[in-house]
């Protein structure tokens, strides 16, 4: 398949064919592969390269969805060189309009341990080195960004997984950190004191691209750890945050297909006029 052609350089390879489209993304690990039925994996080319990997697309829950593997399958790209803006491109092309970005997160309140689940509702942008905007060239371009994640998108998250007997914690604010290392005790303590609940290192700019693309992103955040300033001990460790994520990927897989079965089909919600009266400097897919 083919993307649009606004989407790629006149050069881009591609292996589908234009039957396989989808209305929902899933950003997340490798883990979530095998959610999806009857996948079409789909090599596709962007203005700013290839995403993290070919996308899959298949069925979940009667919907068209595709799959991107954030890091990669191999895991081969840290938080700092993941291609965000390849992945959001390449999803919009494919037709999706709605994002579900489930990740593993540190917490900086004891009252939120490993395995809590946190649907945000602000977001902190303390990374340092990253792209950030589809819009640098040309005319400015000013998409408001004061509420980050989608309300419908926010609510059918908490709806599906207090449903699943998993309470999620409604709310919070995500800070983002630059990566890859992880905190020092030093800004553990200083993050939380300034109100922020948890830690993580892929929601920006995944969160402000997709804005920018006019698409709904929601996040649903598996806390896998206290960051390394909210208790004694080591510290955060890479064996640590794995542990824990692998022991609820069996849970987290069917809340996520629970989730996008409930994705409404038509999106009364504001992401969709986000862009209305911009003149935008480049032709969106």
């Amino acid at each position: 398949m083919s993307t649009p052609s606004s989407a790629l350089p006149a050069s881009a390879p591609t292996s589908a064919s234009t039957s396989a489209s989808a209305e929902i993304g899933v950003i997340g690990g490798s883990g979530f592969y095998s959610f999806l039925d009857d996948i079409t994996e789909i090599e596709i080319d962007t203005p700013y390269g290839p995403p993290s990997d070919p996308i899959a697309v298949g069925e979940l829950g009667g919907r068209r969805v595709a799959f991107v593997p954030r890091h990669g399958r191999d895991h081969r790209f840290p938080p700092h060189r993941i291609p965000y803006r390849a992945n959001l491109w390449a999803l919009r092309a494919l037709g999706v309009r709605q994002v579900l970005a489930p990740s593993a997160v540190g917490s900086l309140t004891p009252d939120y341990g490993p395995g809590t689940i946190v649907v945000p509702d602000q977001l902190v942008d303390r990374t340092s080195a990253r792209p950030q905007t589809f819009y640098d060239e040309a005319a400015a371009v000013h998409v408001s960004f004061s509420d980050p994640y989608c309300p419908v998108g926010r609510h059918t998250a908490l709806v599906s997984a207090k449903a699943a007997g998993w309470p999620p914690v409604d709310g919070g604010t995500l800070v983002v950190i630059e990566g890859p290392r992880f905190s020092t005790r030093a800004e553990s303590r200083w993050f939380a004191d300034q109100g922020w609940t948890l830690v993580g290192m892929t929601g920006h700019p995944e969160a402000v691209l997709a804005r920018e693309l006019a698409l709904c992103y929601t996040p649903l955040c598996l806390v896998t750890d206290l960051d390394a300033g909210i208790e004694e001990g080591e510290g955060v460790t890479m064996s640590e945050v794995l542990r824990v994520f692998t022991e609820n990927i069996g849970r987290l897989r069917p809340l996520v297909a629970d989730i996008v079965s409930h994705l409404p089909t038509d999106r009364a919600c504001p992401c969709p006029t986000v862009l209305d009266g911009m003149k935008l400097p480049i032709d969106l897919p």
